[in-house]
């Protein structure tokens, strides 16, 4: 049966292409079959393709493949991962200043000494104690803040007066002592200049509300009695200012007449102004080129810019 003979004979229908000869005159190649489903189609598209479908079926056309179940959405990561939650959530907020405010203090403070005299009571020193929160006490030198108008000098003398009840004329500076604390928020850097004083007139006396106890102290004992190194290494050096005015009667007499410094330098009236603002609350922060931005949007920021 030729080629044009099947195609007129009724029956079975013939694929075109299938059999006979190609254009080229030889056999045609057989036409390879199609996957089911299409080829690289996932079962979301399927299910679109199904949904554009007709609706009109007939009764013997196989039912249409029903869409895949969806997964629960994971809650957990919708709208971001938590940490850009956060963010998002803290973007409108202001956060507050998390820096911790440095303070400079200044104070002065001695070693008040009896017995240079040779009084026969041998020499010794008068130390404060301080209960620290663990109940221990603290054996420290006497020593407080530069006020207004002060010298170094005449802070020594006054703070010795106040924590210990004793009054001293000042012989001798002996060493400064600079060190940090945080206190209330607060990082201190503090510096203490000490002098050696010589006991004038007075008895030791507790008043002071930050002083739980004063005694005398003889001055071989000192270094085992005081509980900061520092002040150790002051009284080591004022040992040897002890011993070159015990050798030279008269000129520990001309200093212990001779009046204190009255006058108080830049250095000394600037710690007291920084003094006095110690416990101020910080200052708002002031924004990066606010300023600059303000000229900008009020029209240039020239010279007569209007700005008050």
């Amino acid at each position: 049966m030729t080629s044009a003979e099947s195609a007129d004979t009724p029956g079975r229908p013939q694929r075109p292409g299938a059999t006979g000869d190609s254009a080229g005159g030889g056999a045609s190649r057989p036409r390879r079959r199609r996957r089911r489903g299409g080829r690289g189609r996932s079962r979301a598209q399927l299910s679109a393709v199904a949904d554009q479908a007709p609706e009109a079926q007939t009764a013997d056309a196989p039912p249409a493949p029903s869409a895949p179940e969806q997964k629960p959405r994971n809650t957990r990561t919708e709208g971001g991962t938590p940490k850009q939650k956060r963010a998002a959530g803290q973007r409108g907020r202001t956060r507050p200043d998390q820096r911790v405010r440095t303070v400079r203090e200044t104070s002065a403070g001695g070693l008040v000494v009896a017995g240079l005299d040779g009084d026969g009571d041998g020499l010794r020193a008068a130390l404060i104690g301080r209960v620290d929160r663990r109940g221990r006490t603290l054996w420290s030198l006497p020593k407080g803040h530069i006020e207004e108008g002060e010298t170094a000098e005449l802070t020594a003398i006054r703070e010795i007066a106040e924590e210990t009840g004793l009054t001293g004329s000042v012989l001798a500076p002996i060493g400064k002592i600079d060190y940090w604390f945080a206190v209330e928020g607060r990082r201190v850097h503090k510096t203490v200049h000490h002098f050696l004083l010589s006991w004038e007139s007075g008895d030791l006396s507790a008043e002071d509300y930050e002083v739980s106890e004063v005694a005398w102290v003889p001055l071989t004992e000192l270094s085992s009695k005081l509980t900061y190194s520092d002040e150790r290494k002051l009284v080591a050096a004022a040992r040897t200012v002890i011993s070159d005015l015990t050798a030279d009667p008269e000129e520990l007499a001309a200093r212990v007449a001779a009046a204190p410094r009255s006058e108080p330098s830049a250095y000394e009236r600037a710690a007291a102004e920084r003094n006095a603002v110690r416990n101020d609350p910080p200052k708002p922060r002031r924004r990066r080129g606010g300023r600059r931005s303000r000229g900008r949007r009020g029209g240039g920021g020239g010279s007569g810019s209007g700005q008050t």
